[in-house]
């Protein structure tokens, strides 16, 4: 069909969230039919990023910068943290512009059947990040699914020992729904109506 070049472009674009198999492939053509004007550009920006983006020391989003620019934004409210399960409900909330708070990505959800454990959450951080006693406010932004519930549970038994005042997002989110899959109203009214969890 086009060489093993070719093939391999396709099946590397079909692991791409979103791209199948059949949509890798019109991909690949349209960048192999103009490579100067995009596919020499895109191979540039993907060898960039991965130079120069990394997960930041403080919440865990990914920037170029460490601390990433929103923890090392002066004008944004350090009393509030709002924990979200992956750097791309963390997007989905800044691009809504409902938080003028801090983040902390905790890297997914407990999960009896998946094996995750509290271990593997990136929660120390956040106990550290609360007990230097600047925060007032936690605010649990985590998926309403079975495991956002519990990990909601979880970390609210570990957090209120702190003296924090830990919330969550209104149940406006759908059961089952992704934060990074909501749009910017819904977003923006389930953080609005949080209340104590």
């Amino acid at each position: 069909m086009g060489g093993p070049e070719v093939e391999n472009l396709i099946s590397l674009l079909a692991k791409l969230p979103g791209m199948g198999p059949r949509s890798a492939r019109r991909a690949a053509l349209r960048m192999l039919q103009q490579p100067d004007a995009r596919m020499l550009p895109l191979a540039a920006a993907l060898a960039e990023a991965a130079r120069a983006v990394k997960s930041c020391v403080e919440c865990g989003n990914l920037d170029s910068r460490d601390p990433c620019s929103i923890c090392s934004d002066h004008h944004r409210d350090r009393s509030a943290i709002c924990v979200v399960e992956g750097v791309g409900d963390l997007w989905a909330l800044e691009r809504a512009r409902v938080h003028d708070g801090l983040y902390h990505v905790l890297g997914g959800t407990l999960s009896a059947l998946g094996g995750v454990r509290p271990e593997d959450l990136n929660v120390s951080t956040l106990v550290a990040r609360v007990s230097d006693g600047s925060v007032t406010e936690v605010i649990l932004a985590l998926s309403a699914t079975v495991e956002g519930a519990t990990t909601a549970h979880w970390l609210t038994d570990r957090l209120r020992p702190l003296g924090v005042a830990v919330t969550k997002v209104a149940q406006g989110l759908p059961m089952g729904g992704a934060l990074d899959a909501l749009d910017d109203g819904t977003l923006a009214a389930a953080l609005r109506s949080r209340r104590a969890s």
